[in-house]
């Protein structure tokens, strides 16, 4: 790959009589990287798609080539690509279901509005994988008519598809109704007893992990119980029963449903597999009551979990952060928390509440400023890449707190050039505020040049457009491919430079 090139092709500041050159010696890969530009004419686009399929997707998906641009007979995957963007020609479906290339029909039966021939003539397709594709995204009376199909992995993607009847879906979770299936992925490949090696060494192999067949296709069997639990258009009654069953993956699933009746929920809540009462702390559905004692699991993943339920009580919320590495996202019940709240939680005295409640980015400026002023390091960081912070607050912040702040602040869309600057020349540096500053549209030379110094920091660095002229071509000659790639995607690099590395790169 010639890096320079990839980044001249991702450079805004690349002339049109550039593109033109750069598109007259493009290989796929540096069409696929040329067709990213958003100032592509009609005429360009057109010419890339003629170089790369990969590209020619990229700019239908994009909204760059139309149907008079495709023919579906050459560019299949381009016309694919228009038909799921409903911007193909209907005929388009009847030439692709024809197709000999399984991989195209395949895609075709995901798209939506397909004439109702292009359907039934998909349904029938002699490769599995087809059908199956066309099932997980079939209406509902297809979805049930596929159901009843000899293919086990055909049923499985039914279960899969929310649009399949529910009372469909209860027929393929129980197997009742329905004919057992008389074929699956395994047996079309071995032959039954069959399980698929964990380690499998066949690199020609593409069966699922635990797949197997003992002539009852069971492996995909109960992936399709699975996808069906899962689905949340499954009745809630055609479900409960596998509140017992002695696999955790079925039970998991379904401590996970929001139809869950609180019965069945307080069961799942003695579960001896973590995974599963996890799964059920951060249900929606449950009550207060069983949220309250899945507080006070033995396991730290469950109390996490209640952590993140959108009702958990404030009361409950404030022990679980004093004890927990909750993490920097904010959490459902802080972002819902009422102004009363907030301001309750604002005087907490614990530390870990205050901090939990900076992650959000909405705060009245009052709130805001206190936690900044806050006494705890934690909660200063946590809230320093707030917008609406005053320079000499984001000042301060550094000044009290140093490094554990600084990738923070560098991070505040707010930081003043002068700050950024006296952030980039800590000593020692920290890492994490050189690659901020870096990204920084605010960042000076003077920071940036700072930057350079750091490993991961210096990519970021030599895109930037603040960096001077001269640095940029100097870095064209880095040893780092991905800092000559950024360089040369800077649009602060001279014009002459530009036109003799595209002559270099064969493009006179």
């Amino acid at each position: 790959m010639n890096h320079v090139l990839h980044g001249l092709a991702a450079n805004p500041s690349l002339p049109a009589a550039l593109v033109d050159r750069l598109i007259a010696v493009a290989d796929a890969d540096l069409a696929c990287e040329l067709a990213a530009r958003t100032d592509l004419s009609r005429a360009q686009a057109r010419a890339l798609a003629a170089i790369s399929a990969e590209a020619a997707v990229a700019l239908a998906y994009a909204g760059r080539l139309t149907a008079a641009d495709v023919d579906p007979a050459t560019r299949p995957p381009a016309a694919l690509a228009l038909l799921d963007e409903g911007a193909g020609r209907p005929e388009w479906a009847r030439v692709l279901a024809a197709d000999p290339e399984a991989g195209h029909r395949e895609k075709l039966a995901a798209c939506p509005g397909l004439p109702a021939d292009v359907v039934d003539r998909l349904a029938a397709d002699p490769d599995v994988r087809v059908v199956a594709e066309l099932a997980l995204w079939a209406t509902p009376e297809v979805a049930a008519r596929l159901a009843e199909h000899p293919h086990a992995e055909v049923r499985l993607a039914v279960a899969a598809n929310e649009a399949t009847p529910p009372a469909v879906l209860s027929r393929l979770i129980g197997g009742e109704g329905l004919a057992p299936a008389r074929r699956c992925l395994v047996c079309d490949r071995e032959v039954p007893p069959f399980v698929h090696d964990p380690h499998c060494p066949r690199l020609d192999c593409d069966l699922r992990a635990g797949a197997a067949c003992d002539g009852s296709h069971q492996s995909t069997v109960r992936e399709t119980q699975l996808a069906a639990l899962q689905n949340p258009a499954t009745p809630a009654e055609a479900v409960l029963r596998f509140a017992d069953d002695p696999s955790a993956p079925p039970r998991t699933a379904l401590a996970a449903r929001h139809d869950l009746p609180a019965h069945t929920a307080r069961r799942l809540a003695d579960d001896p597999v973590p995974g599963v009462r996890a799964a059920l702390a951060e249900n929606p559905a449950i009550d207060e009551a069983l949220i309250r004692a899945l507080a006070r699991d033995d396991d730290p993943d469950v109390r996490r979990a209640v952590a993140h339920h959108p009702r958990v009580p404030l009361d409950v919320l404030t022990v679980l952060a004093g004890a927990l590495r909750i993490g920097p996202a904010l959490l459902p019940r802080i972002a819902a928390a009422t102004p009363a709240e907030v301001a309750e939680l604002t005087v907490s005295p614990r530390p870990a509440v205050r901090m939990i409640l900076a992650a959000r980015r909405d705060l009245p400026d009052g709130i805001r400023d206190a936690l900044a002023d806050d006494p705890d390091a934690k909660v200063v960081k946590s809230v320093a890449s707030h917008p609406g912070l005053s320079k000499a607050r984001l000042r301060a912040m550094v000044d009290r707190c140093g490094a554990q702040v600084a990738a923070m602040v560098a991070a505040n869309p707010d930081a003043p050039p002068s700050l950024l600057e006296e952030v980039s020349r800590q000593r020692p540096p920290v890492r994490k505020a050189l690659r901020a500053i870096a990204r920084h549209p605010r960042a000076t030379a003077a920071a940036l040049a700072a930057c350079l110094a750091d490993d991961r920091a210096r990519p970021l660095a030599a895109a930037h457009p603040a960096l001077p002229p001269q640095l940029v071509v100097e870095l064209l000659h880095d040893e780092d491919p991905q800092v000559t790639e950024a360089a040369a995607a800077n649009p602060s690099l001279p014009r002459p430079v530009m036109e003799a590395l595209v002559r270099e790169g064969g493009g006179a």
